[in-house]
């Protein structure tokens, strides 16, 4: 039916209006080696072994190893990106030997297990996962099978794992392990890493399996009592077979762990998507997003650019309202302790989710299926959460498209409930708020229904007090290619984009929207290209809005003109490339501005 009321529009354009007559996906197979399948072929239930992870919805991943001690930085020259691959090749290619030499100053006295802990209590969150071994190969751990590991090769000469899961099970939290299975950089035989041992034998990946590998798994899944995840990293071409004894190995050791698609081949018992990624859309089953608290995973000298309180709680409201889990990263430094400003913006998010808990733990999926504009909804029982993080300054919150019976809506202050009027209009629920937000984050307005489950005609609704943002993942596409890239901005700082280019003569984007009130808007592009483009978006009203404008190798917006709708209710929007360069020319998003 979309899809023949844009072909339609078509022909109404033709007939009120005049017509004018590259984007890469960068490093494929790298990104497969990063993240492994994101399919899952498991029957694990949210009950059970899934409990904590499905209802927990938040938790935190910490990244330390040997590459905290250096902080980015070899031979007095800083390398900028994910700290974590500083010896890789692709960074300053440090040989394994050179490597291996820095533990021999690894002392991180200030690690304090109970306080990592009960920072990730304080924070909402409701598990930790650290780094056992990453793919530099050392050992965060007392390991029989490596002497490369943090007992045995430096000063510090203490497991901190055996700590930190005892501090964990003390505060109530879910622990688990990130084990890096397939490459190993200073492991003969490991994926990336030397082709011979130290007496010149050559070694394969059989070699490196059987003698570090699986040994060291089955430490972690034996030395720590029981443990709740086994989070696999980076399976690349790693032998099926390997995968598969790995995954058995765990299952009979821990059956209660949970182990994520990175595991590879189909084994995982949940999905878990591109780093650093929360989808645009709702996604079925259990999966998670993993990100981090500032640029690079591990600790970096120079890289305090941490997300605000705000950012964070927005990152973990985001993802449960696509009806995923959030796993959010910190990184010690060489000491073993997190950075302050890192600890003070999670004291602070977590001091709101303590207060709103009902918003983020057990909570579901938005009815909408994606965010809108002023913020995101989740569910838990009979009521709506809007999470409102852009405050509308007319006093008026709009809703679109909800058809279900409403028995109350307030806004809250933790337990404290305030009655708000509200109304229907151009089948638009519409609250009368505050002018002035109730939280200085992100204030909650529940919606109590009559039913449990709520209706929801899900438009693409055109607000008139705050921007609405129109990807192009959500409109119909004919003559041009669709599709999601990823690009890193610094190494490993991983960017995504479902944007449109590779256009033909015509092509266009074309977005079904219902608009809650006539006027005048803004229009703004967001897209990136090379030279000057010409755009051109129409309306079936007949409005036209066509400009040159700039491009630059990054997305951004330009300002076109001014868009009307003189009516309220469902229209066509379409936008298409007029002039320019029809390879590099991508188009990733279209927003609409009110204008008071």
């Amino acid at each position: 039916m979309f899809k023949n009321r844009c072909i339609m529009f078509s022909v109404l354009v033709m007939l009120i209006s005049v017509m004018n007559s590259h984007s890469q996906e960068k490093d494929k197979k790298g990104m497969e080696e990063m993240w492994g399948e994101t399919t899952v072929s498991g029957d694990a239930l949210k009950s059970g072994k899934a409990k904590l992870f499905d209802e927990g919805n938040y938790g935190m991943f910490i990244h330390w190893g040997l590459f905290s001690n250096l902080g980015g930085v070899w031979e007095d020259k800083t390398y900028y990106g994910i700290g974590e691959w500083l010896m890789s090749k692709r960074v300053a290619n440090i040989s394994p030997e050179d490597y291996m030499e820095t533990a021999k100053t690894f002392n991180p006295t200030e690690f304090d297990a109970k306080q990592i802990a009960q920072l990730a209590k304080d924070a909402g969150m409701k598990y930790i996962i650290i780094t056992s071994k990453h793919h530099e190969g050392f050992a965060m751990f007392d390991s029989e099978a490596s002497d490369f590991n943090i007992v045995d090769a430096t000063p510090f000469g203490r497991d901190p794992m055996h700590e930190l899961s005892a501090a964990c099970k003390e505060l109530g939290l879910g622990f688990g392990f990130y084990y890096s299975h397939n490459q190993d950089w200073t492991a003969p035989g490991g994926t990336r890493g030397p082709e011979v041992d130290e007496n010149g034998k050559k070694m394969d990946f059989k070699d490196y399996f059987y003698n570090k590998c699986k040994p060291q798994v089955r430490e972690i899944c034996t030395n720590y009592g029981d443990i709740d995840f086994v989070w696999f990293d980076t399976p690349g071409d790693m032998p099926e077979e390997y995968v598969v004894e790995l995954a058995d190995m765990v299952r009979e050791l821990q059956p209660n762990a949970m182990m994520c698609s990175r595991v590879g081949y189909g084994m995982g018992d949940y999905a878990s998507i591109g780093d650093m990624e929360v989808p645009t859309r709702n996604v079925e089953g259990l999966w998670e997003t993993c990100d981090t608290n500032n640029d690079s995973w591990s600790y970096a000298w120079y890289d305090n650019n941490f997300k605000s309180p705000k950012k964070i709680l927005g990152r973990v409201i985001e993802t449960v309202a696509r009806g995923g889990t959030y796993l959010f990263n910190v990184g010690p430094d060489s000491n073993g302790a997190i950075p302050s400003i890192g600890i003070e913006f999670l004291q602070e998010s977590g001091r709101w989710i303590q207060k709103y808990p009902q918003v983020v733990y057990a909570a579901g999926s938005s009815p909408w299926g994606y965010a809108l504009p002023w913020g995101d909804v989740t569910t838990n029982g009979k009521s709506l959460y809007l999470s409102v993080s852009e405050w509308p300054t007319n006093g008026k919150l709009y809703l679109p498209g909800l058809k279900s019976k409403v028995k109350q809506i307030s806004v809250l202050d933790g337990d404290k409930k305030s009655s708000l009027k509200y109304s229907k209009d151009n089948d638009w629920l519409v609250i009368d708020v505050p002018y002035k937000a109730p939280e200085e984050l992100i204030s909650v307005i529940e919606v109590e229904l009559e039913d449990a489950e709520a209706v929801v005609e899900s438009h693409l609704g055109i607000y008139p007090n705050v921007p609405t943002r129109l990807l192009t993942e959500f409109g119909e596409v004919e003559g041009a290619e669709q599709k999601n890239v990823r690009w890193m901005e610094k190494f490993g700082e991983w960017k995504h984009a479902n944007q449109v280019s590779n256009w033909e003569e015509d092509g266009t984007v074309c977005w079904e929207v219902n608009v809650q009130e006539p006027g005048y808007y803004y229009l703004d592009l967001e897209y990136k290209g090379e030279g000057r483009l010409v755009w051109k978006t129409t309306t079936d009203e007949g409005i036209k809005v066509q400009n040159q404008q700039a491009a630059t190798d990054k997305y951004a917006y330009r300002r076109m003109g001014i868009l009307e709708f003189k009516t309220a209710g469902n229209h066509i929007i379409k936008t298409s490339l007029v002039e320019g360069d029809v390879q590099t020319s991508s188009l990733k998003s279209i927003k609409i501005l009110p204008i008071k």
